[in-house]
């Protein structure tokens, strides 16, 4: 088990970092105004540089896929209930995007936007796991067929 986090790990750092690049340039369409916006324009002046903003927000968007894709051998603890896993990964991957998210300035330094931002988090991971879920259980009922096929 610690082999396999170790290895998704590894990938999630490179991953992490391309799926961060890829929002600051989608984002970028919709707020840039033209212009390529990796970084909150807070973030850059805090950090004293666009570079180094840059540099700190991709290192922390690696971080964040080093988090998500350990985190997901999770999902393959057969013993345990799919609440417990939910619960589980869920509470490990808000751990890490709450405090990245309050430090890249993502969210609103305020109660309001830090609680917006929890309520964003919580409705794309229940969007994605009902999806999942939706796959895995079709993908299960498609066995059962072959199996009753035989």
């Amino acid at each position: 088990m610690k082999k396999k986090m170790i290895m998704r790990g590894l990938l999630g750092f490179p991953l992490g970092m391309a799926i961060g690049n890829v929002i600051s340039i989608v984002g970028s369409f919709f707020w840039g105004q033209g212009d390529y916006v990796p970084c909150v324009p807070q973030f850059v002046e805090v950090m004293g540089g666009e570079i180094y903003a840059v540099a700190l927000q991709s290192f922390l968007c690696a971080i964040l896929g080093v988090v998500f894709t350990m985190a997901s051998v999770i999902w393959e603890m057969d013993e345990w209930s799919i609440a417990k896993q939910t619960g589980l990964y869920f509470a490990i991957t808000a751990a890490a995007m709450m405090p990245i998210a309050y430090i890249t300035g993502w969210m609103d330094k305020s109660l309001a936007g830090i609680a917006s931002y929890f309520g964003i988090f919580v409705v794309i991971f229940a969007a994605v796991w009902i999806i999942q879920y939706g796959i895995i259980k079709y993908h299960i009922a498609q066995m059962n067929r072959m199996i009753n096929k035989e």
